[in-house]
């Protein structure tokens, strides 16, 4: 179909554009990286138009990996926001052709406050960008817009380019999954970096556990006033010796139709995979996803079944 020409097109530029964005990583991207990692302030990123919407996120990017950053609205800025730059700041340009009138006014008031600035930019060689600290070439050789005109390859360019330079400074500065952690209280991200397992494991009456003397038919009825496919199995010490689900009951009654009356040992699966309550909730998730399984007994180090951890809570919580 022709739209579907069209949207493959639209990929095969884009990703090329961004692609060749690598053999722009240069002195000037050295220095970029240097001035932003001895920042004392905020980096502040400018821009107008659509290079001002690529600017919001790079900087929205930076402060949320650790890299205070704020955004700058060029045409406000000369109608008196100028007032909330401070010396040491350092400002991030961005403009692909660089010839905007606003920036033109703007950069020798910058000069004058003695505020380092970094370009990014698809034309390094305009004049406007001669006396400063760092310029960054973004160039594309198309964009994806038919007529080469709209700003598509060129603004994916240039935010890629701006998610590279924060990366390899908030690498630089040390910054941690910790970090990340503090700086992500809320949502899906906040989940996954804070939320452990003992925050959605399912205890008390709701982890179910039978002694290993139990039948299966008496498992079966612990299992499904738990609505939990599965039940830990303990020993006279409450010690987990083994798991069962109901897919080892669907296995087993296939070969055997007197199952419900068969002792739970001698079909559940001994030393079944166990996470810990401080565990990642994330981890856990993956752990359960490469075993294929439903659900894991979450113990304490003596492997005393503390809770069962199922995988349906964790994708409720947008984890998994």
């Amino acid at each position: 179909m022709r739209k579907f020409k069209i949207a493959e097109k639209t990929f095969e530029l884009e990703s090329q554009a961004v692609k060749e964005q690598i053999k722009h990583l240069d002195l000037n991207f050295d220095k970029a990286v240097s001035l932003i990692k001895n920042c004392k302030e905020h980096v502040v990123v400018m821009g107008l138009g659509k290079s001002g919407l690529i600017g919001r996120k790079i900087s929205a990017t930076m402060s949320s990996i650790g890299i205070p950053s704020v955004f700058f609205h060029l045409a406000e800025g000369l109608h008196g926001d100028l007032g909330m730059l401070i010396k040491d700041d350092i400002v991030m340009m961005l403009s692909y052709s660089g010839e905007t009138e606003e920036i033109k006014k703007v950069l020798p008031i910058l000069k004058k406050m003695k505020i380092k600035v970094i370009a990014m930019t698809g034309r390094p060689q305009a004049q406007v960008w001669q006396n400063i600290e760092s310029v960054i070439n973004c160039g594309v050789e198309k964009e994806a817009c038919p007529y080469n005109l709209a700003p598509t390859s060129s603004t994916t360019a240039m935010l890629a380019m701006g998610d590279a330079l924060a990366l390899t400074v908030s690498s630089l500065k040390g910054f941690k999954r910790e970090h990340l952690a503090m700086l992500h209280p809320l949502g899906t991200i906040g989940k996954k970096l804070n939320m452990q397992v003992r925050d959605l494991m399912r205890k008390g009456k709701q982890n179910p556990i039978v002694k290993y003397t139990a039948t299966v038919e008496h498992a079966l009825f612990v299992m499904t006033g738990t609505r939990i496919g599965a039940t830990s199995v303990v020993d006279n010490r409450g010690k987990l010796i083994g798991f069962f689900t109901d897919g080892d009951l669907r296995r087993h009654v296939q070969s055997n139709e007197k199952i419900l009356k068969e002792n739970i040992m001698s079909v559940m699966t001994k030393n079944p995979r166990v996470v810990m309550p401080g565990m990642m909730a994330v981890e856990a998730a993956e752990i359960l996803k490469k075993y294929n399984i439903d659900n894991v007994p979450v113990v304490d180090k003596n492997k005393i079944p503390l809770g069962i951890l199922d995988q349906g809570d964790l994708l409720a919580e947008g984890i998994g």
